[in-house]
């Protein structure tokens, strides 16, 4: 079998990078393999690289509020294409509102300014393997 794929990506206009390579750092330590998406994508961007990619986790970063404007797009544009990758949030801006307003909206985890660098492994790798015993893979991975 092989490692954990995660993309990890920013969204809208939010520049700051140091969180999203802190985290690909530590999930790349962990033994995942991660794809680094950068900053100043679209739904439409991270959904495509996530399909092409075959991963099994999409991370999203984020500094600024704009996650709470993006994951709704990107949610319905994955529902509407009837991808069900799992979505992972993280970043200094997340509160315990915003975390549970996520989950309520299907996004697997939501990390704020207070986790810690084994929790967020531990989660993804959990969130990881729960998909792909499932069979929670897209379209382009089956067939």
């Amino acid at each position: 079998m092989h490692p954990e794929k995660v993309l990890v990506a920013i969204m809208g206009v939010d520049q700051h990078e140091v969180g999203a390579r802190a985290v690909s750092g530590y999930l790349r330590d962990a033994g995942m393999e991660v794809v680094y998406g950068g900053r100043f994508n679209t739904a439409r961007q991270v959904m495509d690289t996530a399909m092409q990619e075959d991963v099994d986790v999409i991370g999203i970063s984020t500094h600024s509020w704009e996650y709470l404007y993006y994951i709704d797009e990107l949610l319905a544009l994955m529902e509407g294409e009837g991808e069900t990758v799992p979505i992972v949030v993280g970043g200094s801006v997340i509160t315990a509102k915003d975390a549970a307003d996520l989950a309520a909206k299907g996004v697997a985890a939501a990390f704020g300014p207070d986790a810690t660098r084994e929790q967020i492994v531990a989660r993804v790798q959990e969130i990881a393997a729960a998909a792909r015993a499932a069979g929670q893979v897209h379209s382009a991975a089956t067939g």
